[in-house]
């Protein structure tokens, strides 16, 4: 059972900072792509950042040089520095897994619970 477990979330104010974490559990052999995505209420979920297993790395425009995704390929696990924070980034954040598993090295996506940030004006 593979399972993405999320951490991090929560309130602050506008300017301040959160840092999100998402490890992988179960039987796996690596994790490829990983990313976060986002979705507020009344709105499409959307990509926040993704970043290969190189550490290649891919931001929508509205966090550039706000956010930081980055991981550990060794604990299997991908982080997500947000300052500056605005109010508009309010949303559920849910962290994905491109997972690979098994013999014949299967590939699968996987989803996190999501964890709620919200920020106050």
């Amino acid at each position: 059972q593979v399972q993405l477990v999320e951490s991090g979330g929560g309130l602050v104010q506008a300017g301040g900072s959160l840092r999100l974490s998402c490890a992988v559990s179960g039987r796996i052999s690596s994790t490829d792509t990983m990313g976060w995505y986002r979705q507020a209420p009344g709105k499409q979920r959307e990509l926040v950042a993704t970043i290969t297993r190189g550490g290649s790395t891919n931001y929508v425009d509205s966090v550039k040089g706000r956010f930081t995704i980055s991981r550990d390929n060794a604990k299997n696990t991908v982080y997500l520095q947000m300052t500056s924070l605005k109010p508009e980034d309010t949303a559920v954040y849910y962290c994905n897994a491109d997972v690979a598993y098994g013999l014949g090295n299967t590939h699968k996506d996987y989803w996190g619970q999501g964890t709620q940030v919200t920020v106050s004006s």
